[in-house]
């Protein structure tokens, strides 16, 4: 495992929280899982885990937590040099499990990354006990990332179609962000992957777990300059979301939807 850029753990972990509150996607995920978590029971399984960043906030709600990849792409991922790695692989075609395996399934950020998003959507909905809840967040205006594993975005149409295919009755839907977090977190990428080149100091913060590593070298002069704008954009685009609030605008959605019980 890569040295933390950070000698003192304490510091590191005020690091990683304000860089967190900073990268709005990451801020609106956490916030979201943290959220729906006690909706969670029974046995959990993490579909696309990565390196179990939300396994902590569902732990106490949940009997047992199984993580799961794709075990073609995983490896090719900074996430594999992780201490915290999948209990299962698959083969992007079937979850290796029997039917109605789990009373969760937990999804986050990875349907835009699946080439034939109804069939994963068809076997989460396999696994799921009858009544199970499926948690899934999906992109609808971010950046290329994880490339070229990088297909689609999603309306809470385009969700409530695939769930309907596959089963599954969504109970809630709800967006992360506004016009303004989007807009935002644009600028923001842009000052810190292409102005600062934080690329290398992110991943060293277990941050961009499914891009390749990044080898790029930070422009560490740019940090006093760029930092405070990040800060300003990120606070700004909180209030902002408020007072001017665009409902058409979403960075992403999150679906809560419950198997429905089959005729036998």
């Amino acid at each position: 495992m890569k040295p933390s850029l950070f000698s003192a753990p304490s510091l590191e972990g005020v690091v990683r929280r304000v860089s967190d509150w900073v990268d709005l996607q990451e801020s609106f995920l956490l916030e979201t899982c943290r959220r729906v978590a006690p909706r969670a029971h029974g046995r959990l399984l993490d579909v696309g885990c990565g390196q179990r960043p939300y396994e902590e906030l569902f732990l106490p709600y949940v009997s047992e937590y199984v993580g799961i990849e794709h075990e073609a792409t995983f490896g090719r991922t900074h996430a594999s040099k992780s201490a915290k790695v999948p209990d299962f692989y698959y083969d992007g075609v079937r979850l290796p499990f029997e039917d109605k395996s789990f009373d969760t399934v937990l999804n986050v950020q990875v349907l835009e990354h699946t080439p034939e998003p109804g069939r994963l959507v068809s076997e989460m909905a396999r696994v799921l006990k009858d009544d199970g809840l499926l948690i899934l967040t999906a992109p609808f205006d971010f950046r290329l990332h994880e490339q070229p594993h990088d297909y689609f975005r999603y309306t809470p149409h385009g969700l409530r179609t695939l769930c309907d295919k596959a089963g599954l009755e969504i109970t809630e839907t709800a967006p992360m962000g506004s016009l303004w977090s989007i807009v935002a977190h644009k600028l923001n990428t842009y000052l810190a992957f292409r102005v600062a080149r934080i690329g290398s100091v992110a991943q060293s913060m277990g941050k961009l777990p499914h891009e390749g590593s990044v080898a790029e070298s930070p422009r560490l002069w740019t940090f006093p300059l760029v930092a405070p704008v990040m800060v300003g954009l990120s606070a700004g685009a909180r209030v902002l979301d408020r007072v001017l609030e665009e409902p058409d605008e979403s960075m992403a959605f999150v679906i809560l939807a419950r198997r429905k019980p089959r005729a036998s």
